[in-house]
């Protein structure tokens, strides 16, 4: 199978169906709680309600609820995993695992990779910002640079954006480490050029972008 076909499949339900069938254990694609623990507590008081969307099988909301979160709601495209998870924490009634359609409530970077890509995640944002509170926070964990991802959420929605950056996880030592603190902003300017000038170009770093809703 090429690359760019099964790019495309990441926004199909049945793409995550089969694959969850044949994956047995969890599997954090971008980074786990403890990493993200420090910033997840500067923006998400730990008594309100969380959604995680496009959950997978990942352990990420048990880290949550083992840390004092009382309510973490998770959803996915793929009934497979959401059936697994729901057997797997039967006994946690603070995890709840739902299934909602990839129009309504994919994840970004997976839609991005389809087909209406723009037309999709788009909607799936406004559907993001119409579920949150005021004041809520949506917080973006992407391998999408600003130049890719910033004009897409300040088109699609009105709300603060400040962006953070964590190092993707590594096997081997690297002999340069991100000196970037992850609870500091990166300054933003208009287009997201200020990001390269300050981490140097084509960083190997996730984008955590925090939008906050009114």
């Amino acid at each position: 199978m090429r690359l760019g076909t099964m790019m495309q499949d990441y926004g199909e339900p049945s793409y995550w169906d089969e694959r969850y069938s044949n994956e047995s254990g969890p599997f954090d694609w971008y980074q786990n709680f403890n990493a993200l623990a420090p910033l997840i507590h500067l923006y998400i008081p730990i008594h309100h309600q969380v959604l995680v969307v496009g959950c997978g099988n990942s352990d990420f909301s048990e880290g949550m609820v083992n840390d004092g979160y009382r309510e973490v709601v998770n959803i996915d495209i793929s009934s497979v995993v959401i059936e697994a998870m729901q057997r797997k924490y039967s006994d946690r009634p603070q995890l709840k695992y739902i299934r909602m359609d990839v129009l309504d409530m994919g994840t970004l970077d997976a839609l991005m990779c389809g087909k209406n890509s723009k037309q999709l995640a788009a909607k799936m944002l406004k559907e993001i910002e119409r579920v949150l509170k005021n004041k809520g926070v949506y917080m973006l964990i992407t391998y999408g640079a600003p130049n890719y991802r910033l004009h897409l959420l300040r088109d699609s929605c009105s709300w603060t954006i400040k962006l953070h950056v964590i190092e993707k996880f590594v096997l081997e030592e690297k002999t340069e480490r991100l000196t970037w603190e992850l609870t500091n902003p990166v300054p933003l300017d208009d287009e997201g050029s200020s990001v390269e000038a300050i981490l140097g170009q084509n960083p190997d770093v996730h984008y955590i972008y925090i939008c906050i809703k009114g």
